[in-house]
Parts: structure tokens; sequence; C-alpha cells
């Protein structure tokens, strides 16, 4: 092929500056090299779960119930899964089609794995209780099947979100409701599932937060990173529902205000899952505080704030509830009083949620 005037030019511009040079178009070769040299999500789950091969079945359930429930998401508008359901769920949120499908999918793969002894589920009334001595286990596990779903209608990203304890009764007998009415700081794993422009599974054992992505060609997840947030608490970003703002406490409106004279980016979803994630990946700060009309917030204790905590935490940064029943705390040392309490959240990095707490400290 006789070499063109533009084809004599692009060569030129890259000779003289060689930052000008385009990408290297991936190969066949390249793309499969990269699948079969990735760590994998399950390899990540045998080799850290040290020998405890309940651990492993468990986090194995997780991550089928996450790939189920992915395709279900996709799915939703040719199956004519997009909708209400015509129902309300325990907390009196209005049930979608796609909470009852992720809600049977997450129970199903929890009761199959043997390895669960009870149940907390956002869309169930009341726990679920493994009886069965030869099809249960160690683990109580609290989950959020579908969070965010209201926006599931208009394709915004969603999420799954669970939090696990290792039982505390007797294994003689079937688990009781204390088993799971913990704080958070009893809390032995955690994680959630996004699904947006790609489907990620974030998860954390107490040792570090690790996130991966599903390659939809394998049906594997697979390694992307160790999450970490930025310690100069990152991008200037504040999260949070302004609609509220009339309601909530002084110090959380002042905070807010101060934001926007600080020339901060306001970033909300409405989506928990979305929301922190962004946080952990840029900094800034995620509220959901409590106010006049929800004394004690909005979000669940069991399988939104602990969870979502935890990780925040073992990511680098700072989980708080602001000023919650008289004092200023963690989010992980809140006491659930029945399995779908809810707390204020305050969560992000150092330098804004401490910005917020010495607001509520100078406002006594």
């Amino acid at each position: 092929m006789a070499e063109t005037a533009g084809m004599r030019r692009q060569s030129s511009s890259i000779q003289n500056n060689p930052a000008a040079v385009p990408p290297r178009i991936l190969t066949e070769k390249d793309v499969l090299q990269n699948r079969t040299t990735s760590y994998t999500l399950t390899q990540f789950i045998t080799s850290t779960t040290e020998g405890d091969q309940q651990m492993a079945l468990l986090m194995n359930a997780v991550q089928h119930a996450c790939k189920v429930c992915a395709n279900a998401i996709k799915k939703a508008g040719p199956c004519d899964l997009y909708g209400l359901a015509g129902s309300a769920n325990s907390t009196g949120d209005d049930v979608k089609k796609l909470d009852i499908i992720a809600n049977t999918v997450w129970v199903d793969c929890m009761k199959s794995s043997g390895v669960c002894c009870l149940l907390v589920s956002e869309e169930e009334e009341e726990p679920i209780v493994i009886e069965d001595a030869d099809k249960r286990g160690p683990f109580a596990v609290a989950f959020d099947p579908l969070d965010g779903s209201s926006n599931v209608d208009c394709n915004v990203s969603v999420g799954s979100i669970f939090s696990v304890y290792r039982r505390q009764s007797p294994d003689d007998g079937p688990a009781t409701v204390k088993d799971i009415l913990r704080p958070g700081s009893e809390c032995i794993a955690a994680g959630y599932s996004m699904f947006g422009a790609a489907t990620e599974l974030v998860i954390t054992y107490g040792a570090g937060v690790f996130r991966f992505a599903l390659d939809p060609s394998i049906g594997e997840f697979v390694f992307v990173e160790e999450m970490k947030m930025p310690k100069s608490g990152g991008k200037k970003i504040f999260s949070c529902n302004e609609g509220n703002a009339h309601s909530w406490d002084k110090p959380i409106q002042d905070f807010v205000t101060e934001c926007k004279q600080a020339g901060y980016s306001a970033r909300y979803v409405g989506s928990m899952v979305s929301d922190v994630h962004r946080t952990l990946l840029y900094g800034g700060v995620f509220l959901y505080p409590a106010d006049k009309k929800s004394k004690k917030g909005k979000l669940r204790v069991l399988y939104e704030g602990f969870p979502m905590a935890m990780i925040t935490e073992q990511a680098g940064g700072v989980a708080s509830t602001g000023m919650y029943l008289g004092k200023i705390g963690r989010v992980l040392d809140v006491m659930p009083e029945q399995i779908h309490d809810r707390c204020p959240i305050i969560m992000g990095g150092a330098r804004d949620v401490e910005r917020v707490l010495n607001l509520y400290k100078n406002a006594d």
C-alpha cells in the first residue's frame, strides 16, 4: 500500500514526540494470556481462607449469587423484569421484581452452601433459621440482595451487600437471633458486589480490602487491586441526599455548606454501593445522617452499615455514626436491637469525616 501524506505526517509526529506513540492493540494471544494468568477470586478464596473449608464454601456461594444476580439484571429489560412487584418489604420499601429474584438467589445460594445457620435479608420480615443439622454450619449471614433497587429501572448501578458472623450459640441445635445481633466489630467477613458498567465484587476478611471484576467470557471474577483510600483524603467530593438538608443536625448542615464554599464537588447516586465504591476509590465522604424524620437514620445496620463500615476501615478510612444516641461513635460499635435496625452513616477519608465530627464536638 502506498504511503499517504497523512501517514507520513503521523510518523513524523510520533518520531518527534515519543509520548504520542499509539497504544499497541491487544492481540487474541494477549487476551488469552491475560485470562490464563489472572488471579481469580476462586484462587484467592482457596489461598486466603487458610484451610477453613467452610469459609471457602461460603465465599464461593457468595460469588455464585453475585454472578446469577448480574445475569438477571443484565436481562431485566428483555425479560420484563423492571417495575414493582406490588408489595413492600420488611422495612416498608416498595419491592421490585428484581428484589424478589435477587432475594431468592441469595437465600438459595446461602442455604445450598451447607455452612450457614442463620440468614437475615432486607426482604424477609423474620430471620431464616436453618433447622436441618446436616445442612447448616457455623455462619450467620446478613445481606441486602439488591441495594439501590429503586434505581434499577433506569439502569443506574445497583449492588448486593453482605456481612458474616460466626455463631456463638451451641452448635448442637438451631442458631438464635442473638448469633447475629452483635456489634459490627465481631464481623469476620464482609463485602459487596456492584452491577454497573462492569460487575465487581469487593471483599474483606478483616485484613485488607480486595477488588475483583467479572470477566463474562470465562465466568470468573479476576483480581483488580487491593483497595486503599487516599491518605490525603483524595478528591474533594461530598455525597449525600440534600433533599433532607432541612431535617439535618446543624453540624451536618454546616459541613455541607463548608464543602460548597471550599470547592467540593457533589456526587450522589442514591445507591449506597455506588456512592461508597466511588468514595473508597476517589476519596471524599459519604453521609446518610440521622435527621428529624429518621432519628436512627435510614440505612440498616446489619446488611448496610456494618459491612460498609468494615470495608471502609480496612481500606484506611473512617466510619462514624456522628451524634447518635447522645454520643459520637464508630459504626462498628453499634449494638443492633433487632435485625432490621438502622443507624446513621458518615464514612470516607479521615480528612472529611474528622471535620464533621469536630463540628459536632464544637457544637457542644
